[in-house]
């Protein structure tokens, strides 16, 4: 069965950081672009990030720029998003997706995780 699984969203203040773990199993995550998508409650999803499947070129949303990086290790079968100075305006449920390339911040996916939460409070 092929499964994302993502890690390590929580409880963090403005200003924090927290980094987002992206697992897979059933399929190596090395064939795969891998993106970052986030829904907020009451908004639309907005891509986040993604990262072509060699790791060689990246992009993001302009709203994350310059405070998010995302990252993978294809030897572990991760990927990761470390996301500093964290706003009020990240809380969201964070989505780790995979699909054949990245269109700049976005993928269009095949596979999706359940998400993992994070909140960021004042």
């Amino acid at each position: 069965q092929l499964q994302l699984v993502e890690s390590g969203g929580g409880l963090v203040q403005t200003g924090g950081s927290l980094r987002l773990s992206c697992s897979a199993s059933g399929f190596t995550l090395d064939l795969y672009a891998i993106g970052w998508v986030r829904q907020a409650p009451g908004k639309e999803s907005e891509g986040v990030s993604c990262i072509s499947s060699h790791g060689g070129s990246s992009d993001y949303a302009d709203s994350v720029k310059g405070r998010f990086f995302i990252s993978r290790d294809n030897a572990k079968n991760m990927v990761y998003l470390q996301m500093n100075s964290l706003e009020l305006e990240d809380t969201a449920v964070y989505i780790c997706v995979a699909g054949p390339h990245c269109s700049g911040p976005l993928i269009l996916y095949d596979y999706r995780g359940q998400g993992t939460s994070v909140t960021v409070s004042s």
